[in-house]
């Protein structure tokens, strides 16, 4: 008996990996958050799996289904929005399937920040305008911020930063934001990405809070902000150089 911590993609149903629908289809009980996990990817489990919508359940009844399914001898499809490595709430799990000597593995899925980049038709990473990206999240409502993580000190990098779980405090963020890459800095908020509702708001640091509000975007959004987001004069990657030996077996470098 396995637990699969699965990552369920950022919304759509068909941004799921081969593996993760194996796994949902092989599996006898599916953990899942239904706010978050649509019916078309729960649709691939057995008709005779046990659904269990974790939303209002804590951590300790979570880890009993995974205890009772281990008894039965069934494998478990937990299901996560988004991918296991970021703000999953995973590890804690983890945590005390360890401490229970169950036996558990990890499919990654698509996050949220790689689809809202999709639906910007942008890649967040441009040659001599940024090469770092920074995924952070917003602490007003949840587990407080490490030490030398809050968001100014992030934000001076001026790398491209995604904000989480954020767009309910736009009105403040913003302003903060515009310190460090200035008022007419771009940015672009992506609601419920790779959804059929999706929303695709873009704007300055300046405007953004007034067009979130106007959108009624409250929830379910990241925020990208950077120079990547709007540079057209960005130079060619030295990856397909004609300049550059060609090395197909080695690192090539941006």
């Amino acid at each position: 008996m396995t637990v699969h911590f699965i990552g369920a993609g950022p919304g759509a149903a068909d941004l799921i990996t081969l593996r993760a629908r194996r796994l949902i289809a092989s599996s006898q009980t599916l953990l899942y958050a239904g706010a978050l996990v649509p019916d078309e990817v729960l649709a691939h489990a057995p008709a005779t799996a046990r659904r269990i919508d974790t939303q209002r359940l804590d951590l300790d009844a979570i880890v009993a289904e995974c205890e009772q399914a281990h008894a039965r001898g069934e494998d478990v499809a937990r299901l996560h929005s988004g991918d296991i490595s970021i703000w999953s709430a995973a590890a804690e799990q983890m945590r005390r399937l360890d401490a229970l000597q169950i036996p558990y593995d990890v499919t990654p899925g698509v996050p949220a920040f790689a689809a809202a980049a999709a639906a910007l038709n942008r890649e967040l990473t441009l040659p001599g305008v940024a090469q770092t990206v920074i995924l952070t999240r917003h602490a007003r409502r949840a587990t407080p911020m490490p030490p030398g993580e809050e968001l100014d000190a992030l934000a001076a990098h001026q790398a491209t930063l995604v904000l989480h779980l954020a767009v309910q405090a736009i009105d403040e963020l913003a302003p903060r934001l515009a310190k460090h890459y200035g008022a007419d800095g771009p940015v672009a908020v992506v609601a419920r990405a790779s959804r059929p509702d999706e929303i695709v708001l873009r704007g300055t640091l300046a405007t953004i809070a007034d067009q979130v509000r106007a959108a009624g975007v409250r929830r379910t959004a990241v925020i990208v902000v950077g120079p990547a987001l709007s540079e057209p004069g960005f130079c060619d990657s030295h990856l397909y150089s004609a300049a550059r030996e060609r090395a197909p077996d080695a690192e090539r470098p941006r």
